[in-house]
């Protein structure tokens, strides 16, 4: 059964009807993706808001980080698990998938990160994710402390907890407008056919 046919509840501009430097984003994105993410497309609605997404996206996302891109889109992975944001489970598990080359790491992270194989580090990160998420009022020292505990530093913890908080906005904006993640998201990194590794006698 297909999920709906639409970028949001609120609907979308003709791409032709933006600004050129909107339209050149966009004709980036179909470039280097083969399609223009429907996030970009509902915000193109508001088009200096849909600037100021994109310029908070990049450097949190993109920019230099002692948090690898994984990492990030690990975080983007459990906030919106927390949150059932349908758009971003299945858009950064997509990139989970992608970037770690492993689709069965990308549907962990979705379902619960908790039974995925990870590192000490990984593992505090994500908990720390979930928890800044779901009880944000009950963080406190001990929960950094925890993470310098496993290596990472002060810009880390920054740049984590600016991670999370941004999940926490874009969940908070794609369920408020029913945006839907684009359908070509859903088949992205997904070996066929899937072999499951034979079981251990």
């Amino acid at each position: 059964m297909p999920q709906p046919d639409y970028v949001s509840a609120l609907g979308a501009p003709d791409p032709t009807s933006l600004d050129d430097d909107l339209q050149e984003v966009f004709q980036k994105c179909v470039d280097k993706l083969g399609l223009v993410p429907n996030v970009l497309q509902a915000y193109s609605a508001r088009p200096n808001k849909l600037r100021n997404f994109m310029a908070m996206y990049n450097e949190l996302m993109l920019g230099p980080s002692g948090l690898s891109k994984l990492d990030r889109e690990m975080v983007a992975v459990v906030v919106s698990s927390a949150n059932h944001c349908y758009y971003c489970l299945v858009a950064h598990g997509a990139a989970v998938r992608v970037l770690s080359g492993d689709p069965q790491l990308g549907e962990m992270m979705v379902m619960n990160y908790r039974v995925a194989p990870l590192d000490a580090r990984q593992r505090a990160m994500l908990d720390f994710a979930w928890k800044l998420t779901k009880t944000p009022e009950i963080v406190v020292k001990a929960d950094r402390d925890a993470l310098r505990a496993v290596g990472l530093t002060t810009d880390d913890i920054f740049d984590l907890a600016d991670t999370v908080g941004f999940f926490n906005m874009s969940n908070r904006m794609g369920i408020g407008i029913d945006m839907i993640p684009n359908p070509e998201y859903h088949g992205m990194a997904r070996p066929e056919p899937f072999n499951p590794p034979a079981k251990k006698t």
